[in-house]
C-alpha cells in the first residue's frame, strides 16, 4: 500500500526537528520536510536521519506560492504541520519584516495551496486531511500575578513577533470557517530541549556559563514563563493531529511556571553537578565556586510581557495529553545535551550569531 505524505514545514528548526523524529517513530508516512534553512534552521538538526528511507527534504520558502502549490499537488499530503516561523522576540524588535513574510504571508500561502489541492465542492473528501498550525501563548499578551490563558482568551499581542503569529492564527481560523479547510491551531508555552538555537534563554545561559561568560538576565529576572519540554509538546501535537477536532484550538503548557532567575539558577545547579567550575578550564581561572556567580542583571527588554501561563485542561480532557517531564528532569536532559553537543552549537552559530544581545533598536 502506498504511503501517505506528511508535510512538516520548518522541520529543520528546533521544535520541527524534534517532531520529525517523533513522526518517523510513530507513523508509517513519508515525511517531507520543507525548510528555507534561515539562520535558525539547519541540516545539522536532522543529523542521523538523512539516510532514513521515509525522510525527504525540500529546500524552499513557504511564502513562495508557485513552489508551495507545485509540491502540494505533487505529494498531496494527508497532513500539513506548520512549524515554519521567525520566533525570536528580540529579532522582531530590530526587524519585523521577516516575521510578516514568513509568519503571515507564508501561512497564507500554505493555506491557499492546501485549499487548492483539495477537491473543489466535495468537502466530504477532505475528512482525512489536517492542517495543524503551531502557534504560541504570546498571542494572548501578558498576565498579572494570577490566572492562565485559555483557548477563549482574547488576543492582545505585545511584540511584533506575537502580532505576526496572531495574524497567522486568525488566517487559519478564517480558512476553517470560510472554506471548511480542516484546520487545528495549537498554542504552546515556552519550549526548551535539544536543538534549540542558542539565542534563546536556556541554551544561551548554558553555553555562556560553560565559557565563563556573564549570564545576562533582563530586568530583575522576575518575569514568569510556563516551561514545556519539547518532546512533551511534540506528543501533544501528534495527539491533536490524530484525535483533534477540525476548527478547534488547543493550548499546550508544561505546568512549570518559573521566573527567569529561577530558570537560570536551576541551570547553574545542574552545571555545578555535571561540569564543576573547578574542573572547567574556562571557568577555573575566574576563581568562582558556582556558575550562579556569573549572573548579571541588564536593562529589560522593551515591552517585556510579565507572565505567561497556560491552562491545558482542554487537551488533557479531550485528548488525554499531559506532560511526561517535570521541569527539573527536562532541564537536566537539556543541559546534558548541550554539554555533550558543543560541536553542534559551533556549527549552527558560526558566521550568524555570536551570543550578542539583540532587540536593542527600541532602547535608543
Amino acid at each position: 500500500m502506498a504511503r501517505h505524505a506528511v508535510f512538516i514545514t520548518g522541520g529543520a528548526g528546533f521544535i520541527g526537528a524534534n517532531f520529525v523524529r517523533l513522526a518517523l517513530q510513530q507513523t508509517d508516512d513519508q515525511i517531507v520536510v520543507i525548510d528555507h534553512l534561515t539562520y535558525a534552521g539547519h541540516r545539522e538538526n536532522l543529523d542521523g536521519l538523512w539516510e532514513h528511507p521515509r525522510l525527504e527534504f525540500i529546500h524552499a520558502d513557504i511564502a513562495d506560492a508557485a513552489t508551495m502549490g507545485q509540491i502540494m499537488n505533487t505529494y498531496r499530503p494527508r497532513w500539513v504541520i506548520n512549524f515554519a516561523a521567525e520566533t525570536h522576540v528580540d529579532r522582531s524588535i530590530d526587524d519585523p519584516f521577516p516575521f510578516i513574510h514568513t509568519n503571515v504571508n507564508g501561512t497564507l500561502v500554505l493555506l491557499e495551496a492546501a485549499r487548492n489541492m483539495l477537491p473543489r465542492g466535495r468537502r466530504k473528501d477532505w475528512s482525512g486531511f489536517r492542517f495543524l498550525h503551531v502557534s504560541t501563548d504570546e498571542v494572548y499578551g501578558t498576565l498579572g500575578a494570577t490566572g492562565a490563558f485559555q483557548e477563549e482568551t482574547p488576543y492582545a499581542p505585545n511584540s511584533p513577533y506575537a502580532a505576526s503569529k496572531a495574524g497567522a492564527d486568525h488566517l487559519v481560523r478564517a480558512y476553517y470557517h470560510t472554506h471548511g479547510l480542516p484546520t487545528i491551531i495549537t498554542n504552546c508555552s515556552n519550549n526548551y530541549g535539544p536543538y534549540q538555537f542558542p539565542e534563546k534563554l536556556i541554551p544561551l545561559m548554558v553555553l555562556n556559563a560553560l565559557d565563563g561568560k556573564s549570564l545576562p538576565i533582563y530586568g530583575k529576572g522576575a518575569n514568569v514563563r510556563d516551561w514545556l519540554f519539547v518532546e512533551d509538546h511534540c506528543e501533544g501535537l501528534m495527539l491533536a493531529l490524530q484525535q483533534g477536532r477540525p476548527g478547534e484550538k488547543y493550548n499546550i503548557g508544561g505546568q512549570s511556571e518559573r521566573t527567569n532567575v529561577e530558570v537560570v539558577d536551576t541551570l547553574c545547579d545542574v552545571l555545578d553537578d555535571l561540569v564543576p567550575c573547578q574542573g572547567n578550564p574556562l571557568v577555573a581561572p575566574l576563581g568562582i565556586a558556582r556558575y550562579a556567580q556569573l549572573k548579571t542583571f541588564v536593562e529589560d527588554r522593551p515591552g517585556h510581557d510579565f507572565r505567561y501561563a497556560i491552562d491545558a485542561s482542554k487537551i488533557q480532557r479531550e485528548l488525554g495529553w499531559s506532560p511526561r517531564h517535570s521541569f527539573e528532569s527536562g532541564i537536566r536532559r537539556t543541559v546534558e545535551w548541550y554539554v555533550t553537543n558543543r560541536r553542534w552549537c559551533e556549527l549552527v552559530t558560526q558566521n550568524v550569531y555570536h551570543r550578542e544581545r539583540l532587540g536593542l533598536e527600541a532602547m535608543g
